[in-house]
């Protein structure tokens, strides 16, 4: 069971308002939440004193939610307190992580759930940036943005295509007539390639080397970043990548670097892609990493690099909780 809170506010005491403002308030929850109205147990209002022509419960009724027990309670008349505000709580069975809706005025309730907040985490190939980045969207309730995958899935198209991707021309070739997508699918990140979904296909070793090379096109990159943007204005999400807090979004106000040992780096994959039944040797991935590393360092357009008012964490002797902890102990620390 989870308890997932809400608030909002109406401009002035009127039936019609605590209705619209009830009705806009459970529905967000219920979509944000994913939630049915057999899971609901039970949704308790509570409404400042200034708030006297309709009962929230009642308004919840009356939109649809009636199928559990209600209840409205008046608050304490608080000096300071905000205005015309109404809060519920709704009790659900459900055991993901909750997420909590605060509407109009009652925003500045929470400032930290209700203002978009951007997390930019860069580093190179194997430091665990896409592991730690999704584990930290879960426990704040925000979107992974996998920014690599968008490149992945223009290798993968340059292979179905037999395009050269060492040759510009060829590239942009397959670019110019790409149709990618984002969706998020039961809180993961769904790729689409031409409306097909692509998120297994893209993980493999050839196509993250030929996505190294693509990602270096400025063209591919104005197309992506264009996209990443758009998302981040929007959505609160971390982002992972080589160039996030420098290129991406050098504005955002959270930004990591995380890094390792390239011996560490490629232990990691090796044993990743062992457990996976891949028979690839480790000298192998090791070479595969230092490539990596060097064609992202050095490549004209927006390398890799350690933005200047990011925080380093070296991740060679933690594990993947504790670099968890220690970014999410640094964002709530600032916010």
């Amino acid at each position: 069971m989870r308890a997932i809170r809400g608030a909002t506010t109406i401009s002035t005491d009127s039936p019609e308002e605590v209705k619209v403002a009830v009705k806009d308030l459970l529905e967000q929850i219920a979509l944000v939440n994913r939630i049915e109205q057999e899971d609901i147990i039970c949704i308790m209002f509570s409404s400042t004193g200034d708030i006297k022509s309709f009962y929230p419960a009642k308004a919840a009724r009356e939109a649809g939610f009636s199928a559990c027990p209600l209840y409205s309670s008046t608050e304490p008349d608080i000096q300071g307190a905000l205005k015309l505000c109404i809060r519920v709580m709704v009790l659900a069975e459900i055991e993901r992580q909750a997420h909590h809706v605060y509407l109009n005025g009652a925003k500045v309730l929470r400032k930290d759930l209700t203002e978009v907040v951007n997390i930019a985490v860069d580093g190179p190939a194997g430091s665990g940036k896409s592991t730690v980045c999704k584990l930290i969207a879960e426990k704040m309730g925000i979107l992974y943005l996998d920014t690599g995958a968008m490149y992945r899935a223009i290798a993968l198209q340059c292979i179905r295509q037999n395009a050269d991707y060492a040759e510009k021309d060829s590239v942009k070739h397959v670019v110019e007539k790409l149709k990618i997508k984002i969706e998020y699918r039961d809180g993961r990140q769904v790729t689409l390639l031409d409306g097909e979904d692509v998120s297994d296909q893209i993980r493999t070793p050839q196509v993250s080397l030929i996505a190294s090379y693509v990602s270096a096109y400025g063209f591919v990159r104005q197309k992506m970043v264009a996209l990443q943007r758009e998302i981040a204005k929007k959505t609160s999400c971390i982002l992972d990548g080589r160039d996030i807090g420098t290129n991406v979004l050098p504005d955002c106000r959270f930004k990591f670097y995380l890094t390792a040992s390239a011996e560490i780096r490629a232990k990691r994959r090796y044993d990743d892609e062992k457990y996976k039944g891949s028979e690839q040797s480790y000298e192998s991935v090791l070479s595969e990493i230092n490539e990596r590393d060097f064609q992202d360092k050095n490549r004209a357009i927006a390398p890799l690099k350690q933005a200047d008012d990011a925080i380093v964490i070296d991740t060679s002797d933690m594990n993947i909780d504790e670099v968890v902890a220690e970014i999410i102990k640094s964002i709530q620390e600032k916010v």
